[in-house]
Protein backbone atom coordinates (compact mmCIF):
# COMPACT_ATOMS: atom_id res chain seq x y z
CA UNK A 1 0.00 0.00 0.00
CA UNK A 2 1.27 3.58 -0.94
CA UNK A 3 1.43 6.39 1.16
CA UNK A 4 1.80 10.10 0.60
CA UNK A 5 5.26 11.41 1.49
CA UNK A 6 4.86 15.22 0.60
CA UNK A 7 2.63 17.72 -0.29
CA UNK A 8 3.44 21.22 -1.15
CA UNK A 9 1.95 24.49 -2.93
CA UNK A 10 3.99 26.09 -5.22
CA UNK A 11 3.01 30.17 -7.07
CA UNK A 12 3.95 31.29 -10.75
CA UNK A 13 4.85 34.60 -9.29
CA UNK A 14 4.76 38.02 -11.11
CA UNK A 15 8.04 39.24 -9.88
CA UNK A 16 11.94 38.55 -9.79
CA UNK A 17 11.71 38.36 -6.02
CA UNK A 18 10.08 34.74 -6.23
CA UNK A 19 7.05 36.14 -3.89
CA UNK A 20 3.67 35.51 -4.68
CA UNK A 21 2.37 39.10 -4.66
CA UNK A 22 -1.19 40.06 -6.67
CA UNK A 23 -3.97 42.70 -6.59
CA UNK A 24 -7.41 43.10 -7.67
CA UNK A 25 -8.01 41.56 -11.11
CA UNK A 26 -4.73 39.02 -11.17
CA UNK A 27 -4.70 35.66 -12.24
CA UNK A 28 -3.57 33.44 -9.72
CA UNK A 29 -1.79 30.59 -10.51
CA UNK A 30 0.43 28.01 -9.50
CA UNK A 31 0.61 24.34 -8.93
CA UNK A 32 0.10 21.24 -5.83
CA UNK A 33 2.92 19.06 -5.92
CA UNK A 34 2.55 15.53 -4.98
CA UNK A 35 4.70 13.20 -4.30
CA UNK A 36 3.88 9.41 -3.17
CA UNK A 37 5.79 6.15 -2.48
CA UNK A 38 4.03 3.34 -4.32
CA UNK A 39 0.67 3.41 -5.64
CA UNK A 40 -2.31 5.10 -4.28
CA UNK A 41 -5.90 5.26 -4.89
CA UNK A 42 -7.08 8.59 -4.30
CA UNK A 43 -11.18 10.05 -4.22
CA UNK A 44 -9.94 13.71 -4.82
CA UNK A 45 -7.52 16.27 -4.88
CA UNK A 46 -9.43 19.50 -4.61
CA UNK A 47 -8.00 23.43 -3.94
CA UNK A 48 -10.05 25.87 -2.11
CA UNK A 49 -9.03 29.46 -2.41
CA UNK A 50 -10.52 32.48 -0.39
CA UNK A 51 -9.71 36.06 0.64
CA UNK A 52 -11.21 37.84 3.44
CA UNK A 53 -11.15 40.43 6.23
CA UNK A 54 -11.93 39.51 9.60
CA UNK A 55 -11.94 41.34 13.27
CA UNK A 56 -12.67 39.76 16.68
CA UNK A 57 -11.78 41.32 20.69
CA UNK A 58 -13.79 40.80 23.60
CA UNK A 59 -14.73 43.11 26.37
CA UNK A 60 -16.12 42.56 30.16
CA UNK A 61 -19.06 43.74 31.03
CA UNK A 62 -20.96 44.41 34.50
CA UNK A 63 -24.10 43.05 34.62
CA UNK A 64 -24.81 43.44 38.24
CA UNK A 65 -22.76 43.88 41.99
CA UNK A 66 -21.46 40.38 41.55
CA UNK A 67 -22.18 39.09 37.96
CA UNK A 68 -19.58 39.70 34.87
CA UNK A 69 -19.51 38.52 31.69
CA UNK A 70 -17.87 38.91 28.30
CA UNK A 71 -19.14 40.55 25.09
CA UNK A 72 -17.62 39.16 21.64
CA UNK A 73 -17.39 41.40 18.96
CA UNK A 74 -16.35 39.78 15.63
CA UNK A 75 -17.22 40.50 12.48
CA UNK A 76 -16.00 39.32 8.76
CA UNK A 77 -16.06 40.68 4.88
CA UNK A 78 -15.41 37.84 2.27
CA UNK A 79 -13.46 38.98 -0.76
CA UNK A 80 -13.87 35.78 -2.92
CA UNK A 81 -14.19 32.51 -2.60
CA UNK A 82 -13.18 29.70 -5.36
CA UNK A 83 -13.34 25.94 -5.25
CA UNK A 84 -12.01 23.39 -7.74
CA UNK A 85 -11.83 20.00 -8.51
CA UNK A 86 -8.29 18.89 -9.49
CA UNK A 87 -8.56 15.37 -9.60
CA UNK A 88 -11.98 13.19 -9.20
CA UNK A 89 -15.11 14.67 -8.51
CA UNK A 90 -16.83 16.95 -6.32
CA UNK A 91 -18.27 14.82 -3.57
CA UNK A 92 -16.21 12.15 -1.92
CA UNK A 93 -18.21 11.80 1.29
CA UNK A 94 -18.45 7.93 0.64
CA UNK A 95 -15.75 5.14 1.38
CA UNK A 96 -17.11 3.67 -2.10
CA UNK A 97 -14.41 1.74 -3.92
CA UNK A 98 -16.35 2.98 -7.65
CA UNK A 99 -14.63 5.93 -9.00
CA UNK A 100 -11.39 5.78 -7.89
CA UNK A 101 -8.10 7.87 -9.44
CA UNK A 102 -4.90 5.57 -9.25
CA UNK A 103 -1.52 7.88 -8.92
CA UNK A 104 1.51 6.01 -9.22
CA UNK A 105 4.78 6.14 -7.23
CA UNK A 106 6.81 9.49 -7.85
CA UNK A 107 6.14 13.16 -7.91
CA UNK A 108 2.83 14.54 -9.65
CA UNK A 109 1.71 18.20 -10.27
CA UNK A 110 -1.56 19.39 -10.86
CA UNK A 111 -1.79 23.09 -12.12
CA UNK A 112 -4.75 25.34 -10.82
CA UNK A 113 -5.83 28.66 -11.53
CA UNK A 114 -8.16 31.49 -10.76
CA UNK A 115 -8.66 35.05 -11.31
CA UNK A 116 -9.26 37.66 -8.36
CA UNK A 117 -12.20 39.77 -8.25
CA UNK A 118 -11.80 43.03 -10.50
CA UNK A 119 -13.63 44.80 -7.17
CA UNK A 120 -11.26 46.92 -4.66
CA UNK A 121 -9.32 44.16 -2.10
CA UNK A 122 -8.15 44.90 0.95
CA UNK A 123 -4.44 44.62 1.31
CA UNK A 124 -2.89 41.79 3.42
CA UNK A 125 -2.40 42.74 6.54
CA UNK A 126 -2.69 41.29 10.46
CA UNK A 127 -3.20 43.34 13.14
CA UNK A 128 -3.93 43.41 16.95
CA UNK A 129 -7.16 42.94 16.12
CA UNK A 130 -8.08 41.82 13.13
CA UNK A 131 -6.71 40.73 9.91
CA UNK A 132 -6.61 40.71 5.66
CA UNK A 133 -5.61 37.24 4.76
CA UNK A 134 -5.28 35.38 1.28
CA UNK A 135 -5.18 31.63 0.76
CA UNK A 136 -5.15 28.46 -1.06
CA UNK A 137 -5.58 24.97 0.39
CA UNK A 138 -5.15 21.80 -0.90
CA UNK A 139 -6.97 18.95 0.17
CA UNK A 140 -6.25 15.13 -0.69
CA UNK A 141 -8.61 12.52 -0.20
CA UNK A 142 -8.82 9.11 0.22
CA UNK A 143 -11.26 6.16 0.89
CA UNK A 144 -10.76 5.05 5.15
CA UNK A 145 -8.24 7.64 5.84
CA UNK A 146 -8.34 11.30 6.71
CA UNK A 147 -7.58 13.81 4.36
CA UNK A 148 -4.20 15.47 3.84
CA UNK A 149 -4.48 19.31 4.24
CA UNK A 150 -2.41 22.10 3.41
CA UNK A 151 -3.11 25.80 3.14
CA UNK A 152 -0.62 28.46 1.99
CA UNK A 153 -1.18 32.49 2.22
CA UNK A 154 -0.27 34.93 -0.69
CA UNK A 155 -0.05 38.22 -0.70
CA UNK A 156 -2.84 40.65 -2.15
CA UNK A 157 -2.03 44.47 -2.67
CA UNK A 158 -4.43 47.20 -3.40
CA UNK A 159 -2.39 49.74 -4.72
CA UNK A 160 -2.14 53.30 -3.94
CA UNK A 161 -0.92 55.65 -6.20
CA UNK A 162 0.54 58.42 -4.52
CA UNK A 163 1.03 60.61 -8.32
CA UNK A 164 -2.47 62.29 -7.56
CA UNK A 165 -3.42 65.81 -6.89
CA UNK A 166 -4.85 64.97 -3.58
CA UNK A 167 -1.66 63.29 -2.54
CA UNK A 168 0.41 65.17 -3.38
CA UNK A 169 -0.61 68.48 -1.98
CA UNK A 170 1.29 69.98 0.90
CA UNK A 171 0.02 69.97 4.48
CA UNK A 172 0.73 72.38 6.84
CA UNK A 173 -0.58 74.05 10.29
CA UNK A 174 0.42 76.17 13.19
CA UNK A 175 -0.60 76.31 16.37
CA UNK A 176 0.33 78.35 19.61
CA UNK A 177 -0.11 77.92 23.65
CA UNK A 178 0.68 79.82 26.40
CA UNK A 179 1.70 78.67 29.93
CA UNK A 180 -0.19 80.09 32.70
CA UNK A 181 0.99 79.10 36.30
CA UNK A 182 -0.60 81.01 39.35
CA UNK A 183 0.01 84.57 39.91
CA UNK A 184 2.21 84.50 36.66
CA UNK A 185 1.99 83.98 32.78
CA UNK A 186 4.82 83.50 30.18
CA UNK A 187 4.78 84.15 26.72
CA UNK A 188 3.75 81.94 24.15
CA UNK A 189 5.21 78.99 22.45
CA UNK A 190 4.35 78.70 18.55
CA UNK A 191 4.62 75.92 16.38
CA UNK A 192 4.53 75.96 12.53
CA UNK A 193 4.97 72.73 10.46
CA UNK A 194 4.99 71.98 6.72
CA UNK A 195 5.59 68.90 4.37
CA UNK A 196 6.06 68.90 0.85
CA UNK A 197 2.75 66.20 -0.03
CA UNK A 198 0.69 63.86 1.75
CA UNK A 199 1.64 60.79 -0.37
CA UNK A 200 4.41 58.61 0.76
CA UNK A 201 5.76 54.87 0.09
CA UNK A 202 8.05 52.97 2.46
CA UNK A 203 11.78 53.46 2.52
CA UNK A 204 11.10 57.50 1.78
CA UNK A 205 12.27 60.29 3.82
CA UNK A 206 9.57 63.01 4.40
CA UNK A 207 11.08 66.31 4.58
CA UNK A 208 9.87 68.54 7.29
CA UNK A 209 9.76 71.99 7.54
CA UNK A 210 9.00 74.21 10.76
CA UNK A 211 9.62 76.88 12.94
CA UNK A 212 9.39 76.57 16.56
CA UNK A 213 9.71 79.66 18.85
CA UNK A 214 9.88 79.60 22.73
CA UNK A 215 8.82 82.58 24.25
CA UNK A 216 7.81 80.60 27.23
CA UNK A 217 10.39 81.15 30.79
CA UNK A 218 10.52 76.71 30.27
CA UNK A 219 12.96 75.09 28.15
CA UNK A 220 11.40 73.24 25.74
CA UNK A 221 12.57 70.39 22.90
CA UNK A 222 10.49 70.05 19.23
CA UNK A 223 9.95 66.23 17.85
CA UNK A 224 8.39 64.48 14.70
CA UNK A 225 6.66 61.11 14.88
CA UNK A 226 5.07 59.48 12.65
CA UNK A 227 1.91 57.09 14.15
CA UNK A 228 0.22 54.49 12.64
CA UNK A 229 -3.47 54.10 13.39
CA UNK A 230 -5.23 51.00 13.40
CA UNK A 231 -9.26 50.81 13.44
CA UNK A 232 -11.58 48.25 13.59
CA UNK A 233 -15.31 47.98 13.74
CA UNK A 234 -17.54 45.31 14.39
CA UNK A 235 -21.13 45.44 16.01
CA UNK A 236 -21.40 49.32 16.00
CA UNK A 237 -18.50 49.50 17.98
CA UNK A 238 -14.62 50.28 17.37
CA UNK A 239 -11.20 49.53 18.35
CA UNK A 240 -8.30 51.44 18.04
CA UNK A 241 -4.88 51.00 18.41
CA UNK A 242 -1.97 53.48 17.71
CA UNK A 243 1.91 52.33 16.97
CA UNK A 244 4.49 54.85 16.96
CA UNK A 245 6.32 53.72 13.82
CA UNK A 246 9.72 56.33 13.96
CA UNK A 247 11.00 59.67 15.10
CA UNK A 248 13.66 62.63 15.61
CA UNK A 249 14.22 65.16 18.23
CA UNK A 250 15.60 68.36 17.98
CA UNK A 251 17.40 70.44 19.88
CA UNK A 252 16.58 72.06 23.07
CA UNK A 253 15.38 75.41 23.03
CA UNK A 254 15.76 78.05 25.97
CA UNK A 255 13.33 80.81 26.65
CA UNK A 256 13.77 83.37 24.02
CA UNK A 257 15.14 81.23 21.41
CA UNK A 258 13.60 79.77 17.82
CA UNK A 259 14.47 77.26 16.03
CA UNK A 260 13.68 76.44 12.11
CA UNK A 261 13.79 73.12 10.41
CA UNK A 262 14.95 73.32 7.12
CA UNK A 263 13.94 70.22 5.37
CA UNK A 264 14.68 68.13 8.53
CA UNK A 265 14.65 64.47 7.13
CA UNK A 266 12.60 61.63 9.12
CA UNK A 267 12.49 58.20 7.00
CA UNK A 268 9.80 56.20 7.14
CA UNK A 269 10.52 52.23 7.43
CA UNK A 270 8.99 49.18 6.03
CA UNK A 271 5.62 49.32 6.98
CA UNK A 272 2.40 48.31 5.64
CA UNK A 273 0.43 50.26 3.11
CA UNK A 274 -2.75 52.39 4.21
CA UNK A 275 -6.39 50.91 4.12
CA UNK A 276 -8.82 53.24 3.48
CA UNK A 277 -11.54 51.39 1.67
CA UNK A 278 -12.38 48.29 3.63
CA UNK A 279 -15.32 48.44 6.08
CA UNK A 280 -14.39 46.59 9.07
CA UNK A 281 -10.26 47.37 9.29
CA UNK A 282 -9.13 50.95 8.44
CA UNK A 283 -5.15 51.36 8.31
CA UNK A 284 -3.90 55.30 8.86
CA UNK A 285 -1.03 57.34 9.13
CA UNK A 286 0.06 60.88 10.65
CA UNK A 287 2.87 63.00 11.71
CA UNK A 288 3.03 64.60 13.99
CA UNK A 289 5.09 67.54 14.50
CA UNK A 290 4.86 68.88 18.62
CA UNK A 291 6.97 70.85 21.23
CA UNK A 292 7.90 68.62 24.58
CA UNK A 293 6.66 70.80 27.51
CA UNK A 294 8.30 69.61 30.48
CA UNK A 295 5.10 70.07 33.31
CA UNK A 296 2.85 71.11 30.59
CA UNK A 297 0.62 69.58 28.13
CA UNK A 298 2.48 69.08 24.98
CA UNK A 299 1.76 71.86 21.77
CA UNK A 300 1.18 69.61 19.02
CA UNK A 301 0.08 69.60 15.08
CA UNK A 302 -1.25 66.29 13.39
CA UNK A 303 -0.23 66.13 9.55
CA UNK A 304 -2.47 63.14 7.93
CA UNK A 305 -0.25 61.02 5.54
CA UNK A 306 -1.54 57.98 3.29
CA UNK A 307 1.00 55.21 2.92
CA UNK A 308 0.98 54.17 -1.00
CA UNK A 309 2.09 51.41 -2.81
CA UNK A 310 3.33 53.35 -6.16
CA UNK A 311 6.35 55.81 -6.06
CA UNK A 312 6.44 59.01 -6.63
CA UNK A 313 7.45 60.24 -10.27
CA UNK A 314 10.54 61.74 -10.64
CA UNK A 315 8.85 65.37 -12.13
CA UNK A 316 6.29 64.48 -9.52
CA UNK A 317 8.02 66.61 -6.39
CA UNK A 318 10.91 67.70 -5.50
CA UNK A 319 11.12 65.32 -2.98
CA UNK A 320 13.43 62.07 -4.13
CA UNK A 321 11.93 59.45 -4.61
CA UNK A 322 12.29 55.61 -3.39
CA UNK A 323 14.82 54.66 -6.05
CA UNK A 324 17.44 56.84 -4.47
CA UNK A 325 16.85 55.42 -0.88
CA UNK A 326 17.06 51.92 -1.10
CA UNK A 327 18.83 49.15 -3.44
CA UNK A 328 16.69 46.47 -5.18
CA UNK A 329 19.38 43.96 -4.14
CA UNK A 330 18.32 44.39 -0.84
CA UNK A 331 16.41 41.12 0.52
CA UNK A 332 12.54 42.30 1.52
CA UNK A 333 12.14 39.43 3.58
CA UNK A 334 14.96 39.90 5.66
CA UNK A 335 13.87 43.74 6.99
CA UNK A 336 12.91 44.70 10.07
CA UNK A 337 11.95 47.80 11.70
CA UNK A 338 14.48 49.87 13.47
CA UNK A 339 15.32 49.74 17.07
CA UNK A 340 12.48 51.17 18.98
CA UNK A 341 12.07 55.05 19.47
CA UNK A 342 12.00 56.65 22.26
CA UNK A 343 8.50 57.20 23.47
CA UNK A 344 6.15 59.54 22.07
CA UNK A 345 4.05 61.55 24.10
CA UNK A 346 1.95 60.60 27.35
CA UNK A 347 -1.12 61.16 25.42
CA UNK A 348 -2.66 60.22 22.07
CA UNK A 349 -4.25 62.44 19.39
CA UNK A 350 -7.34 61.67 18.27
CA UNK A 351 -9.16 62.97 15.09
CA UNK A 352 -12.74 62.80 14.40
CA UNK A 353 -14.99 60.98 11.95
CA UNK A 354 -15.60 64.34 10.33
CA UNK A 355 -12.10 64.88 9.86
CA UNK A 356 -11.46 61.17 8.97
CA UNK A 357 -13.93 61.45 6.12
CA UNK A 358 -12.81 64.60 4.90
CA UNK A 359 -9.50 63.31 4.45
CA UNK A 360 -9.42 60.48 2.67
CA UNK A 361 -8.27 60.51 -0.55
CA UNK A 362 -9.28 59.22 -4.11
CA UNK A 363 -7.71 56.11 -4.37
CA UNK A 364 -6.18 55.56 -8.21
CA UNK A 365 -6.05 52.25 -9.91
CA UNK A 366 -3.14 50.88 -10.91
CA UNK A 367 -3.17 49.30 -14.58
CA UNK A 368 0.96 48.48 -14.22
CA UNK A 369 0.79 46.03 -12.00
CA UNK A 370 3.97 44.99 -13.24
CA UNK A 371 5.67 48.25 -12.63
CA UNK A 372 4.84 48.52 -9.39
CA UNK A 373 6.48 45.12 -8.53
CA UNK A 374 9.96 45.71 -10.76
CA UNK A 375 10.28 49.40 -9.14
CA UNK A 376 12.31 49.98 -6.00
CA UNK A 377 9.56 50.49 -3.41
CA UNK A 378 9.08 46.01 -3.65
CA UNK A 379 12.31 45.90 -1.93
CA UNK A 380 10.93 47.94 1.27
CA UNK A 381 8.02 46.01 1.18
CA UNK A 382 7.53 43.04 4.16
CA UNK A 383 5.55 40.19 4.56
CA UNK A 384 2.64 41.77 6.40
CA UNK A 385 3.02 39.74 9.89
CA UNK A 386 2.22 42.68 11.95
CA UNK A 387 4.55 44.51 13.76
CA UNK A 388 5.50 44.03 17.88
CA UNK A 389 2.78 45.13 19.91
CA UNK A 390 2.31 49.06 20.14
CA UNK A 391 4.07 51.49 22.64
CA UNK A 392 1.12 52.69 23.78
CA UNK A 393 -2.29 52.29 23.27
CA UNK A 394 -4.23 55.20 25.13
CA UNK A 395 -6.65 57.81 24.36
CA UNK A 396 -6.55 61.75 24.61
CA UNK A 397 -10.01 61.91 27.51
CA UNK A 398 -9.81 65.70 26.01
CA UNK A 399 -10.03 65.65 22.76
CA UNK A 400 -10.27 68.36 20.14
CA UNK A 401 -9.08 71.25 22.85
CA UNK A 402 -9.99 74.75 21.42
CA UNK A 403 -6.52 76.01 20.79
CA UNK A 404 -6.86 79.87 20.01
CA UNK A 405 -8.08 80.98 23.81
CA UNK A 406 -5.16 81.28 25.77
CA UNK A 407 -5.90 80.42 29.53
CA UNK A 408 -6.44 83.61 31.37
CA UNK A 409 -4.41 83.77 35.35
CA UNK A 410 -5.73 84.88 38.24
CA UNK A 411 -4.33 88.26 39.42
CA UNK A 412 -2.96 88.92 42.91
Amino acid sequence: VGSVKSLTISFDCLNDSNVPVYSSGDTVSGRVNLEVTGEIRVKSLKIHARGHAKVRWTESRNAGSNTAYTQNYTEEVEYFNHKDVLIGHERDDDNSEEGLHTIPSGRHEYAFSFELPQTPLATSFEGRHGSVRYWVKAELHRPWLLPVKLKKEFTVFEHIDINTPSLLSPQAGTKEKTLCCWFCTSGPISLSAKIERKGYTPGESIQIFAEIENCSSRVVVPKAAIYQTQAFYAKGKMKEVKQLVANLRGESLSSGKTETWNGKVLKIPPVSPSILDCSIIRVEYSLMVYVDIPGAMDLFLNLPLVIGTIPLHPFGSRTSSVSSQCSMNMNWLGLTLPERPEAPPSYAEVVTEEQRQSSLPPIAACDDFERALQGPLFAYIQEFRFLPPPLYSEIDPNPDQPTDDRPSCPSR
